[in-house]
């Protein structure tokens, strides 16, 4: 039987956790350190909690002998989680993110304009990937109707990005529109078609 009843969804979201091994916990919380731009409010002997805004932790990082690493090569294809993206105000800030990070050695994989937001993806040592987005539209509804487009259907993973070109023509003090609008480049179905960064797994 329809209901009309209002499900109840999350206000927002509190923290997330990640299994590490303990030869790679100090990497792993000091990537997120650096990536986040965070600081530690605990550390014991089994886990490191992570805050950067006004929640009391956002992340939480676990180490114990029983935890066991997904080998690189079926790290691709595994049924895990894929990405988690966090959203910054502007190119400006997504610009000097980038230079950041690249000062304490963490460099994106894949910075890639998806038409509703510019992004750029990164590893941490364990291979979890993460991303830093910046939305190209004013609004949701902007941006749900792009994902609507003939555009979007035949391009719907985005146009690989030249960093330097990119951080120079924000630099620069271009226009933010004209740098967030996707230029069109036909068929793309998966992140290694028309890219200048992935290659399949069999090729690389």
């Amino acid at each position: 039987m329809a209901t009309t009843e209002k499900l109840v969804s999350p206000s927002s979201i509190g923290h997330f956790g990640i299994r590490t091994t303990p030869e790679k916990f100090e990497a792993m919380v000091k990537w997120h350190l650096d990536f986040f731009g965070g600081r530690e409010v605990l550390r014991n002997a089994k886990a490191s909690f992570i805050q950067w805004d006004e929640e009391h932790h956002r992340m939480v990082i676990v180490q114990d002998d029983s935890h066991e690493q997904i080998p690189a090569d079926k790290r691709p294809r595994a049924a895990t989680v894929y990405h988690i993206a966090f959203t910054l105000n502007s190119l400006e800030d997504l610009a000097t993110s980038y230079e950041q990070k690249k000062a304490r050695g963490i460099l994106p994989h894949w910075p890639v304009n998806h038409g509703m937001s510019t992004s750029m993806y990164y590893f941490d040592p364990d291979g979890n990937e993460f991303e830093m987005q910046v939305n190209n539209f004013d609004t949701a509804d902007e941006a749900i109707e792009f994902m609507k487009t003939p555009e979007y259907a035949t391009n719907p993973i985005g146009v690989d990005i030249d960093i330097e070109e990119w951080l120079a023509r924000v630099k620069s003090g271009e226009d933010e529109k004209t740098l967030k609008k996707r230029p069109v480049i036909g068929q793309r179905l998966s992140r290694y078609e028309n890219s200048i960064y992935w290659k399949k797994p069999e090729e690389a």
